[in-house]
């Protein structure tokens, strides 16, 4: 019987030690970036062709802000504009899409919904009521749409997403046509712990 007993253990350690190991996921807290500047190229109003191009401001998630070109980006802004470090914009492997939810609601990063930058559209579409934005003609505004969350693969291959609250210099609710523009802020959580989930 004791030789039963002892057997019974054994069996139980030795199975025990062989259960494959359960990845767990870490909960990383929401970060907000104020205040990041990225005017978009100038623009004669008869004409529309460019007269002072300016350089994209670009982001790495991990380190929670801007970074040269040359550094390890993820994301670039110019105006209203957003590219990511792949495809036709990058030589790296980040990836993105833009889901119609909540922020809190993305919770997982399904991968075969995330693009690159191609010639024909951006992974992150532009123009209004096409990606994150809306714009009014009337005033000239440019409103961040409720319920639009970008996702990304990070070039580390890591997963971040994000919501732009507002595309005005100090998130002022009420922006007007002399209030600085292309001046964004955002919420956006970096899982730096290898899983998709949030």
């Amino acid at each position: 019987m004791k030789h039963t007993f002892l057997l019974l253990v054994a069996f139980t350690f030795f199975f025990a030690s062989c259960k494959k190991e359960e990845v767990i996921t870490t909960h990383p807290e929401t970060q907000k970036i104020t205040n990041l500047h990225a005017p978009a190229d100038v623009r004669d109003q008869q004409t529309g062709d460019i007269t002072q191009e300016n350089p994209y401001v670009y982001f790495n998630f991990a380190k929670a802000d801007t970074v040269p070109q040359t550094e390890n980006w993820d994301i670039a802004f110019k105006g209203t504009k957003i590219i990511t470090n792949s495809g036709v914009s990058g030589t790296g492997d980040a990836k993105a899409t833009i889901l119609s939810a909540t922020f809190d609601d993305v919770t997982e990063v399904n991968d075969s919904n995330l693009k690159v930058d191609t010639d024909a559209v951006l992974a992150i579409p532009s123009g209004s009521d096409n990606g994150w934005y809306h714009y009014n003609p009337t005033n000239h505004l440019i409103t961040p749409i409720a319920g639009k969350v970008i996702v990304v693969k990070t070039n580390d291959g890591k997963y971040a997403k994000m919501e732009i609250l507002s595309y005005y210099k100090d998130a002022p609710a009420e922006p007007t046509a002399t209030t600085q523009d292309a001046t964004l802020t955002f919420n956006f959580i970096y899982q730096g712990d290898g899983t998709n989930k949030f």
